[in-house]
């Protein structure tokens, strides 16, 4: 009888928890569409009154710089010395889902001034017109570097208007898409130009324009920090940066990447958004969206910015923000340094810097300015996905709040202090005061006044800038008058003897990192002789051993072997000794066992990885008869595929993992395919390596939506991915990819490698 009372009783208690868990489901779906009324519909705001719909933190104010008619669909931009924005209008991105007219040439690039001084734009000149979707400029000496793709451009300026045009690239993007295209061309302390989705950096020395390859960096926006270091990042990750010089360290493209370069800086992707953000491509997904239907992590993370302008306050100084437009936001983060290391977190795990419950407001690119401000590029529109990734339920979003249409709108923003009144700034073409202003307490303002003196030759300041070189007490000035000297062609290596001699490790590192510049047959040996000892410092050790390729080999191949000795367990040494043995990796390979046969140092292992690539790719097939037989497949891979895979097959770093030698793509066809259909989440395994996030990004969207890709196609790219490098397996046909959609017909939710099964 116990026992049958014990029967009822649980039998009570599970009713009991199945009525209560029904009764939470049933409270948690009506609190959604509680919820997804409030937000039901997306009115266009006046940009005055959007304003009102922002929160910043507290004690700071946001300010309208400009807005449409004025201004439209801006997305990137700089300032000249007058204080005037050069803005670049991508006015043809995504006129509707479909991508309808894409390729009109309307985008444009104008000039914005405010004539009355009284902080706001009142006048606008077209530059440039009837570009395809400009992405980027630069301003250098008496022209402007413009990025339209695939090529770049360097047009004069005569009178605000254009003159000559030179071309500097007819590659500048190869394949892609506007989401997964290069873009930035940040002019940097050294004085060189970068980019985002790149591994090319630019720089006009006389006449001629150079190119040279560098580390691939991030996706969209990059910027820098006092010490000249680049940050960036991807859709999904909040920040990624370098430890070291950006023009060091990218000589061996056989190593997939160099550890000190594309380090995570802020692994916390979490993100707090005021309002409901249904409308994100993946917003149908377990996990994207909390129980109030607000984005939880980065999915459009973009345009990182050291803050060094000063306006805002020492609480603020090297702060870096990051835009997440597809959450309506601006992210702040603070980093530091730990020796060479950098490392950083949120600045509050609870609210944003600026965020809107607008869903409009779309903040697409952060800059330093010359009146010390941080301003916002907002895109102000409803669609900011690509048609390339957009998935069914994002249409279903865009249709239900009518979010295509205006697509005349954008404004710039600025954020200041509370009741801070803000005039154009002028740097004045005078010798004297830009070397005054190389001091200047504003970041923007010392970039701006180095880059003057370069662009205008004013070679009578040299003394004046060597005369810098003492002064310890004032390290930003120092390094800019470094680089000045350096951006002059005249740098010697007694300008950087002097820092060398300097107890300072980060004014030795800047030496360091010009130290390429001024070396040459004549005092390779004295250069080598005076760098012999700095590698026992282990903050200098890594900079040493990047170093290595432009010294003599005698002297090179000594400081080698004692910085393997020393340091074989430092994956930063390792990484850069294996970078400068591009061709002569066996040879090194035997040198380290000779010393040391223990195949368990870092160095040994990360050789290791390096010599399996070399093998792989020995027996790599040619690529040029599959291109011939699937070109439209060819066309899908540059497109789409490798982006974010690599061109050559063997993945990116934090964004996804191989496709060269991958089960995944060589195994069953119709996992493959169900796979590129509807998407992937979660980790993956590749190679007997488990590849998730944050290490990669953790998703990939499918395709099987979009319009633009028939299932011919499909089948092309797929054919291509399974039969190019290492890989080759069975023929995929257009009849196997209908075949995967009938089977599952209405599905919209991406899947695991579990539910096909490994």
């Amino acid at each position: 009888m116990k026992y049958g009372i014990y029967i009822l009783g649980l039998g009570a208690v599970l009713f009991m928890s199945a009525c209560n868990g029904t009764k939470k489901q049933n409270k948690h779906i009506a609190d959604s569409l509680a919820i997804r009324e409030k937000y039901a519909e997306s009115p266009v705001l006046d940009a005055k009154t959007a304003i009102g719909h922002m929160e910043v933190e507290k004690g700071l104010e946001v300010q309208l710089v400009a807005a449409e008619p004025l201004v439209t669909v801006p997305v990137a931009m700089t300032f000249d010395e007058k204080g005037r924005m050069w803005v670049v209008e991508m006015t043809g991105y995504m006129p509707d889902t479909s991508g309808t007219g894409e390729d009109i040439p309307n985008g444009k690039v104008v000039i914005l001034e405010d004539t009355d001084k009284d902080g706001v734009a009142d006048s606008r000149k077209v530059f440039l017109d009837s570009l395809v979707l400009p992405r980027a400029v630069c301003l250098v000496e008496n022209g402007l570097l413009l990025a339209e793709p695939p090529r770049l451009w360097f047009v004069e300026i005569n009178d605000d208007k254009p003159g000559k045009r030179t071309l500097v690239d007819d590659k500048y993007t190869e394949g892609g898409n506007v989401e997964h295209q290069p873009n930035g061309l940040l002019r940097a302390m050294d004085n060189w130009i970068y980019n985002a989705k790149s591994d090319k950096r630019y720089r006009k020395v006389g006449n001629k324009w150079l190119k040279e390859d560098t580390h691939f960096r991030g996706q969209w926006g990059l910027s820098q920090d006092n010490y000249g270091r680049l940050f960036y990042n991807n859709n999904s990750e909040n920040l990624l940066g370098d430890y070291f010089p950006p023009g060091l360290g990218a000589h061996n493209p056989q190593q997939r990447n160099v550890a000190g370069y594309n380090e995570k800086i802020v692994p916390d992707n979490h993100v707090y958004p005021i309002r409901a953000t249904t409308g994100v491509n993946r917003g149908y997904m377990k996990g994207i969206l909390d129980d109030s239907l607000r984005l939880r992590e980065m999915t459009a993370a973009c345009s990182p910015l050291v803050y060094r302008g000063q306006l805002l306050g020492k609480t603020y100084d090297n702060n870096v923000f990051v835009a997440e437009p597809s959450g309506n936001l601006v992210k702040r983060n603070i980093i530091q340094d730990s020796g060479y290391i950098v490392k950083g977190q949120q600045a509050d795990h609870k609210r944003e810097f600026l965020a809107s419950d607008d869903e409009r407001f779309r903040p697409v690119s952060l800059y330093d300015a010359p009146d010390g401000a941080l301003y916002v590029v907002d895109m102000y529109r409803g669609i900011i996905q690509h048609k390339t990734y957009l998935t069914p339920y994002l249409k279903n979003e865009i249709k239900s709040r009518n979010l295509t249409n205006p697509l005349n709108c954008g404004r710039i923003y600025r954020v200041v202090p509370a009741h801070t009144k803000v005039s154009p700034v002028i740097v004045e073409n005078d010798p004297a005061k830009l070397l005054a202003s190389l001091d200047h307490p504003n970041g923007w303002i010392r970039d701006k006044a180095q880059q003057m003196i370069v662009d205008h030759h004013y070679t009578a300041l040299i003394p004046a800038l060597r005369e810098r070189l003492h002064r310890t007490d004032a390290v930003n000035g120092l390094m800019h008058a470094l680089w000045t000297l350096e951006g002059l062609g005249v740098l010697d290596f007694t300008d950087l003897q002097l820092l060398l001699q300097q107890k300072n490790p980060y004014l030795q590192a800047q030496a360091l990192a010009a130290l390429p510049s001024v070396i040459a047959e004549t005092n390779g040996k004295q250069i080598s002789s005076a760098l012999t000892g700095l590698g026992q410092n282990v903050f200098l050790a890594p900079y040493i051993a990047l170093l290595l390729p432009v010294l003599p080999a005698q002297e090179a191949a000594s400081m080698q072997l004692e910085l393997i000795k020393r340091y074989a367990n430092d994956r930063y040494v390792a990484d850069a000794i294996i970078s400068n043995a591009a061709g002569k990796e066996g040879v090194l390979q035997q040198l380290i066992k000779t010393w040391n046969p223990d195949t368990s140092q870092v160095i040994s292992k990360r050789l290791a990885l390096v010599l399996k690539d070399i093998e792989s790719h020995r027996n790599e097939k040619m690529t040029a008869g599959l291109q011939k037989h699937y070109p439209r497949g060819t066309i899908l891979f540059k497109t789409v595929c490798q982006t974010c895979h690599g061109a050559d097959g063997n993945g990116i770093q934090s964004l996804a993992p191989p496709l060269n030698q991958s089960g995944v793509v060589t195994g069953d066809k119709h996992r493959l395919i169900s796979i590129v259909l509807y998407g992937l989440t979660g980790p993956v395994e590749v190679g007997g390596k488990l590849y998730k996030a944050p290490e990669i990004s953790g998703d990939m969207p499918g395709i099987g939506s979009n319009d633009e890709f028939s299932d011919k196609d499909i089948a092309e790219v797929l054919n291509f991915i399974r039969n190019c490098w290492n890989n080759q397996s069975s023929v995929v046909t257009e009849k196997d990819i209908q075949d995967v959609r009938k089977q599952y017909k209405g599905r919209q939710k991406s899947f695991t490698i579990e539910e096909l099964g490994k």
